[in-house]
């Protein structure tokens, strides 16, 4: 049982300010917790739900003592909320974000003279909801959590970081800010442009009727489901990890030349090694054998990190004659909803499982 009274604050409680306050609430025994937000009735929901135990208009001396002090707000303003705190920090505050570039603001603490309290996070889940009326308390279970330490950050509050991770059931891993921006800059940011733009082309293209609208079947949507994302956050991501975006942008066009020549040569041996490789590769990231453009009856499910969890969904589809073709936890859920991925082996089998399990009282997820 914790001893010590423990004191957070958070700037901005949305959906991941709101889902990390739940969390640390209950999973530690003696806290207080403090928010600011410009949304006041996000922070009259979150008193009333016991969530935070103070509500504050302003950042202001409410803001010494802390332990930890998370920026939540958007990523255009985070700098400014982090300038505003400097007064307030004490010899063992740890100020941390949660943006998914790091390179910018762990820049920005460093020369601001306190690279020594800040410590750059990205916590790899969310939801295409918004607010804290979609927080939730297991967010981060089983997902990953990039922690990136500036040069002077000391040993002692990097560990402290990475406990509350474990204890929120995170996935906790350290690296460098600038490995970070070129991995999601790789993973993340280069895949939404890219389903913008294909979006763009289908549009730009399409006949006055409108038919590749119209016909635009799975292969299509689920390529570019993630163009639905909010365009001013994308918009913000691009310009701060502009360099990196750029970079891995010129490589991706490289390898729309070389796929170009391989078709306009008729190299059949080359394009089929060309789709082997990628088949191959796309399959190992969720284990799954027919590629990225097969027909999925895929299901999401949000669930909490408890024993047992796993296996009392797969017994109560089973009991349902509902054959499973795989299940397992998501790790990475950024600009996504649902813990568990489940697949069936065909349509009425998924149909039949979404309905078994909101019966049951689960949220689940199409997509």
């Amino acid at each position: 049982m914790d001893k010590k009274i423990q004191k957070f604050a958070f700037v901005g409680l949305g959906l991941i300010g709101g889902s990390l306050a739940k969390g640390i609430k209950k999973n530690y025994q003696n806290t207080k917790i403090i928010a600011y937000d410009t949304n006041e009735n996000d922070l009259k929901k979150a008193l009333t739900d016991g969530v935070i135990d103070e509500a504050k208009e302003t950042i202001d001396e409410s803001f010494k003592g802390c332990d930890f002090i998370f920026l939540c707000a958007p990523v255009s303003v985070n700098n400014d909320y982090l300038k505003a705190l400097i007064p307030y920090l004490e010899e063992k505050t740890l100020i941390t974000d949660v943006g998914s570039v790091k390179g910018p603001i762990v820049e920005l603490a460093t020369t601001l003279g306190i690279g020594g309290s800040f410590i750059g996070g990205h916590p790899m889940t969310g939801s295409e909801k918004s607010g804290f009326e979609s927080a939730k308390e297991h967010l981060f279970e089983n997902a990953y959590y990039i922690l990136t330490p500036t040069a002077q950050t000391p040993a002692d509050k990097l560990e402290r970081y990475l406990t509350l991770l474990t204890r929120i059931r995170a996935l906790p891993k350290v690296m460098e800010a600038s490995e970070h921006d070129f991995i999601t800059g790789t993973i993340s940011h280069l895949p939404h442009v890219v389903a913008a733009s294909l979006v763009h082309l289908v549009e730009d293209t399409d006949t006055k009727e409108q038919l590749m609208k119209e016909m635009a079947a799975g292969g299509f949507k689920d390529i570019t489901r993630i163009a639905s994302s909010s365009p001013a956050m994308w918009e913000q991501i691009c310009l701060l990890n502009q360099e990196n975006i750029l970079k891995v942008m010129t490589r991706y066009i490289e390898e729309l030349e070389k796929i170009k020549d391989l078709v306009r040569e008729a190299d059949g041996p080359a394009l089929f090694q060309f789709f082997e490789e990628a088949k191959t590769y796309r399959s190992d990231l969720i284990d799954d054998k027919k590629g990225a453009l097969a027909k999925h009856y895929v299901i999401y499910c949000d669930l909490s990190d408890e024993a047992g969890g796993i296996a009392s969904i797969a017994t109560a589809l089973a009991s349902q004659r509902i054959n499973l073709k795989n299940i397992g936890i998501v790790h990475n859920r950024e600009f996504e909803e649902g813990v568990l991925r489940i697949e069936f082996y065909d349509h009425d089998s998924r149909t039949a499982a979404y309905q078994v399990l909101i019966e049951m009282g689960y949220e689940v997820y199409e997509r």
